[in-house]
């Protein structure tokens, strides 16, 4: 059994148990043993779990969409980064239309959250848990014009591709040549609503500048978010749009 499907498959077990309980008749403890490719195969175990296996495997091979082209997470506006932006932009602007929150003007997500590339062929659901395997959460961060600031002097300092939708920033030697948000400057008595991940607003990536803004939790997950979003298109294809520009 390939290793990498245990830990989900074990998932898919506790899930499962409310139909199907196991019986356990006794658990032995002894000391931590290293799993390794020497480590023999507990046929019981792969016995046990077989039928879960198989469940699983169907589902993560169901087709879901179809790529034309690879969609890369390379370069500073990269194809799959900017459709992942703008599915986290349009899935909060859905919930934020139905939730008080008219407004949502820009998305903010990281490169090191995209964990691969999508190729060309048929998009299976596993390529999604390949490509975000995290549970992060999509929230809102509510911030004032004026300390959105912070957001731009961040793509400045880092010069690191971390996807946005909604946003527009141009760096040139030591400073910000042009910063909009939906196609406009910064209006600085304004309010912006940003999307993110939970993990981005709390901090993560170096990007304290959320903490400048006020956090509002929305429940859903993005990965969940992206496979409705991508089950909806026949086809994924890229934006292709300057969102960021990083000139020496």
């Amino acid at each position: 059994m390939n290793r990498r499907f245990f830990i989900p498959v074990l998932l898919l077990l506790a899930a499962s148990s409310c139909q199907a309980p196991l019986a356990l008749q006794s658990v032995e403890t002894s000391k931590n043993q290293e799993i390794t490719p020497e480590l023999p195969e507990d046929p019981k175990i792969l016995q046990t779990i077989a039928p879960y296996k198989s469940t699983m495997d169907r589902e993560m091979n169901t087709k879901i969409s179809y790529a034309p082209g690879e969609l890369s997470k390379a370069g500073d506006n990269s194809p799959l980064g900017g459709l992942l932006a703008d599915y986290t932009l349009e899935s909060a602007q859905k919930w934020g239309k139905q939730n008080g929150f008219p407004e949502v003007e820009a998305a903010v997500i990281n490169i090191g959250g995209i964990r691969t590339s999508i190729g060309k062929g048929d998009v299976l659901l596993r390529h999604i848990y390949e490509v975000m395997p995290f549970e992060n959460e999509l929230v809102l961060v509510q911030m004032k014009g004026t300390d959105l600031g912070a957001l731009f002097a961040y793509y400045l300092k880092t010069r690191k591709n971390n996807p946005v939708a909604g946003l527009y920033i141009k760096t040139k030697g030591e400073g910000i040549e042009k910063a909009l948000i939906q196609g406009k400057e910064i209006d600085p008595d304004k309010t912006y609503t940003i999307a993110t991940s939970d993990y981005l607003a709390l901090g993560g990536d170096e990007m304290s500048f959320f903490s400048l803004g006020k956090m509002v939790s929305t429940g859903l997950k993005l990965r969940d978010l992206y496979i409705e979003k991508i089950r909806s298109e026949k086809e994924l294809i890229g934006p292709t749009d300057l969102r960021l520009e990083f000139q020496p």
